[in-house]
């Protein structure tokens, strides 16, 4: 099993839409590309909030090939979407983690 984990910090002015667009809208589309079995939405804490809370959005794949799938078929229009739409409002990184 592999956790794709997408950490974003979002701006204060933005964030009830952000996150109303992510459990509306982005993560349906993820969840509708069907290689992905699950999801865990959480928000980081004990963090320095100025500038916006962080979240962290863990889809659970089940195989590297699948994983590759999505992202060779998939990631760069989901990203130029949210980066088309949120721009500088928000900071991600991903990662890739495999459960042992």
């Amino acid at each position: 099993m592999y956790i794709y984990n997408v950490t974003t910090q979002v701006k204060w002015i933005i964030h009830d839409a952000w996150l109303s667009w992510m459990k509306n809208e982005h993560i349906p589309e993820m969840m509708a590309t069907e290689l992905i079995t699950h999801f865990r939405m959480v928000k980081m804490l004990d963090i320095d909030e100025s500038d916006g809370p962080t979240y962290a959005v863990q889809y659970f794949i089940i195989s590297r090939d699948k994983y590759d799938l999505y992202i060779n078929k998939f990631s760069a229009e989901l990203r130029r979407k949210t980066l088309e739409k949120w721009n500088e409002k928000i900071f991600s990184f991903r990662s890739l983690m495999q459960v042992v």
